[in-house]
């Protein structure tokens, strides 16, 4: 080889090295993963009047290591004959949205239209599965870990590895229409 192979050699190879002892968001984040996965373990503790558990766990079709925690409030049967949305379905949603510690991140109604419009395939993986075993008319509390949310990284004012927390309600199937 010549000196020029190994120097381009070399700097593809020191990245890769020197990634190996930077500090990364596992450990920076290391305290606030600690505290929400014990406050995830003492929320799916939490039991219905009659003893049943308060969340029930749903696993992405699509996904098997994607799973979300929800309650349906109210009675579900009047809403069993609702429709349900696709993956490519446009939905309109109330929500609210927060972290472990209730502090508020995100709310449809803080704008103007409390409807917020949004395709099912276009949101983080954890509103899709909770979309998607949804009828028209159903309330839920979701509780969506980091993975099937904002993941090690965040986005903008979410920070790595943020379980969060939503109020829903899956008021319409935008534009369907029955054939």
């Amino acid at each position: 080889m010549n000196k020029i192979a190994y120097f381009l050699l070399a700097l593809i190879l020191l990245p890769l090295t020197t990634s190996c002892f930077e500090d990364t968001n596992w450990e920076k984040y290391k305290e606030w993963r600690d505290v929400q996965d014990e406050w995830l373990n003492q929320e799916l503790k939490k039991t219905n009047a009659d003893g049943t558990p308060f969340y029930e766990p749903v696993v992405a079709s699509f996904d098997k290591n994607m799973i979300v925690y929800m309650h349906y409030y109210g009675d579900r049967d009047a809403n069993r004959d609702n429709l349900v949305p696709l993956y490519t379905s446009t939905v309109g949603v109330k929500y609210h949205g927060r972290y472990y510690n209730d502090e508020p991140f995100d709310s449809s109604y803080s704008r103007t239209d409390s409807i917020a419009n949004f395709t099912v395939n276009g949101v983080i993986t954890g509103w899709s599965v909770a979309l998607l075993n949804m009828h028209v008319g159903d309330s839920v509390k979701v509780i969506i870990p980091y993975n099937a949310a904002y993941g090690e990284s965040g986005y903008q004012t979410i920070p790595p590895y943020a379980t969060l927390i939503f109020q829903m309600k899956l008021k319409d199937i935008v534009k369907y229409e029955a054939k």
